[in-house]
């Protein structure tokens, strides 16, 4: 008497099909979610930089007995951001090309800084 036994191995294609759909579902709800925490987390990390610059300043005025309508620039606030007088100064993490001078403003010691990259109205990157 002859056995027939089958030797098939493997996925049919319609459990491949529901595999990659369900995998397709699953990028859909996730990519959104990304994009949305990596925007919040760019503007909470701009506001925290704006906090920093805007607190030098009032150090700086403070140290040098200015007055309110002084003006001072990142040279003159740098050893207050605590990154040494050499060190590194805070860009927006939305600027593309990372410099201080394109990421924010500063104005007078009585003027809380800008951000120059937040364009949308109502600006999001503003320090409260």
């Amino acid at each position: 008497m002859k056995v027939n036994k089958s030797n098939k191995y493997g996925f049919t294609l319609v459990e491949i099909m529901i595999v990659v759909a369900i995998i397709g579902l699953l990028a859909a709800i996730a990519i959104p979610n990304f994009v949305r925490a990596r925007t919040t987390s760019q503007k909470n990390a701009c506001i925290n930089n704006l906090r920093q610059i805007d607190g030098a300043k009032q150090q700086w005025a403070l140290e040098n007995k200015s007055s309110a309508t002084a003006t001072c620039d990142i040279t003159d606030i740098q050893p207050y951001l605590g990154r040494g007088g050499a060190g590194t100064q805070p860009t927006c993490p939305a600027d593309s090309s990372a410099t201080f001078v394109t990421s924010y403003t500063m104005g007078d010691v009585a003027t809380a800084p800008l951000c120059l990259i937040d364009t949308a109205t109502p600006q999001t990157h503003l320090l409260k």
